[in-house]
């Protein structure tokens, strides 16, 4: 019997939710059924949008302004949030910098808001979600989390983090005999502007993916109770790849293009990194 959890009728909070593929899950969770969707965002303005977007909709709807990196926060939004049925991490940001580039502030942030988030808001909801037996749990990683890439020391290092984190969840529920599923999502680049400037060598082998592809996608994965979505099915090839020897396995890296996707990235610009840099701050997701 498939563990999955159904959208229609379900609560669904969603960080991150605020743009990119965290908006279009949250709209297309709507047009599922979902009973309430919750919005957490560093971005207030943000947040508030989608929320009068889903319930111009007819969805029921509550947005959050958040630092998901601050276990305070994530404490406090989720005793007013409630008890719910599927938490989707979505909540990322990325530097695109060299190792030596980078400052201890800015490592930090990339792991508190994508590695140490998911122990915050996934302690703050599974306790009520063992007590029914019933929900799910996604962290949207990345395929950085099966492989490290040139510029992405703290990025894929975090989502390596973020891949462990899910697996070692799915195993202790799994011990336990609960039904709470677990869906961790390895994407390759989404075209949402995060990864703004970032090349692929071979498009038709390593697509940049379509936020709206990829949000559909991962809401079918919840309700079909997979337990890992790897996209495109070529990354998928990664953990094989990995019997080589290990100059072997990185002179294959290197001719898929792998290391250089990073060469000509901008990321996003202006507003957005004012957002990123509130985060590091203490500001409110």
């Amino acid at each position: 019997m498939t563990r999955g959890t159904e959208i229609a009728g379900a609560k669904v909070l969603i960080t991150g939710a605020g743009s990119g593929i965290g908006r279009l899950m949250a709209l297309e969770a709507a047009n599922r059924g979902a009973a309430e969707i919750i919005i957490w965002d560093l971005s207030a303005d943000s947040g508030e949008a989608v929320r009068v977007e889903l319930e111009a909709a007819g969805t029921r709807a509550r947005s959050f302004a958040i630092n998901v990196g601050d276990a305070d926060q994530v404490a406090a939004a989720a005793e007013q949030t409630g008890p719910i049925d599927i938490l989707i991490n979505c909540a990322g940001i990325v530097t695109g910098k060299k190792l030596l580039d980078m400052d201890e502030a800015t490592v930090r942030r990339v792991y508190d808001v994508n590695t140490m988030a998911l122990y915050w808001t996934t302690k703050a909801f599974l306790p009520a979600m063992l007590e029914r037996d019933h929900g799910s749990v996604v962290t949207i990683a990345s395929a950085a989390g099966l492989t490290g890439v040139a510029r992405q020391t703290d990025y894929s290092a975090s989502k390596w983090a973020a891949v462990g984190f899910t697996e070692s969840l799915r195993a202790e529920l799994r011990a336990d005999g609960s039904r709470v599923n677990t869906l961790a999502v390895c994407p390759f680049y989404i075209n949402t502007g995060m990864f703004k400037g970032v090349q692929t060598k071979f498009p038709r082998l390593l697509p940049i993916l379509e936020e709206n592809d990829v949000s559909v996608r991962v809401l079918d994965a919840v309700e079909s109770g997979r337990e890992q979505l790897v996209m495109p099915s070529l990354v998928r090839l990664v953990p094989g790849v990995r019997l080589l020897p290990t100059r072997a396995f990185d002179k294959v890296m290197d001719i898929l293009g792998v290391n250089q996707t990073m060469d000509h990235f901008t990321g996003r610009t202006g507003q957005d990194r004012t957002r990123i840099s509130a985060a590091s701050a203490g500001g409110r997701r």
